[in-house]
């Protein structure tokens, strides 16, 4: 039997989807992906998924809330497991056996990011490169729905990180935080941006030797101290 977590409470619940709503998410996801929100209509997912646009607007209502599903299926039990991954270090690290430090806080992120973007049937790359996307695009009914129903996630690892950097401020800590969250997925989304200036050696597609060299990266970035006392140039 499933049991819950104290993570859980709050939680948005599960979605359970029919056959045809998971087509349409499929066939969305992919469209996202490859051509972004704007460029991507409903007449190109319905084709791609084989169904009405009945069917669409029975299931999701709008584009935008198909938009907020695709990426709510993937997201969420992505954040669930970061949540439980800094639970279960929590409880490691009170009873001696776990050290509570950066890299340790790092990796409760990481981890699950390594296993949904090698694990097909969770999104993998595909949903990595969506929440890429994601990063660098504006979804405002998307941030108004992650803020409302996933902030704690942000408050989490920066409490974590305060108790870990406790030389940083809050703002340094924030600061941090967004960054280590935005190369880590901008990484395993595999671009590769020495490729636009000819040949690279970087394995941009290889997510494990990502992870051997992101860590390393953002714990560098973490625990650097402050170059400007006022956080000015």
């Amino acid at each position: 039997m499933k049991t819950s977590s104290p993570s859980d409470a709050g939680m948005p619940a599960e979605p359970k989807y029919s056959e045809t709503a998971l087509r349409i998410l499929e066939a969305a996801e992919r469209l996202f992906v490859e051509l972004g929100l704007e460029a991507t209509s409903l007449r190109l997912i319905t084709q791609q998924a084989g169904v009405n646009l009945a069917a669409v607007n029975y299931h999701f209502r709008s584009k935008d809330a198909l938009f907020e599903a695709v990426f709510a299926r993937r997201f969420e039990p992505w954040a669930r497991e970061c949540l439980r991954e800094l639970e279960r270090l929590e409880a490691r690290s009170s009873a001696g056996t776990a050290r509570f430090d950066a890299e340790a806080v790092v990796m409760c992120y990481v981890r699950p990011a390594l296993a949904l973007s090698k694990d097909p049937s969770r999104g993998g790359a595909l949903f990595v490169r969506l929440f890429s996307r994601v990063l660098v695009e504006n979804h405002r009914a998307l941030r108004e729905t992650l803020s409302r129903d996933w902030g704690h996630l942000v408050t989490r690892y920066t409490e974590a990180l305060g108790r870990v950097l406790p030389g940083l401020s809050a703002e340094e800590i924030a600061w941090r935080l967004h960054l280590g969250f935005s190369v880590m997925f901008h990484a395993f989304a595999g671009n590769d941006i020495l490729k636009l200036f000819g040949r690279s050696a970087v394995s941009a597609r290889d997510p494990d030797l990502i992870v051997k060299h992101v860590v390393p990266f953002v714990l560098a970035g973490m625990g650097a101290a402050p170059r400007f006392g006022d956080g000015t140039p």
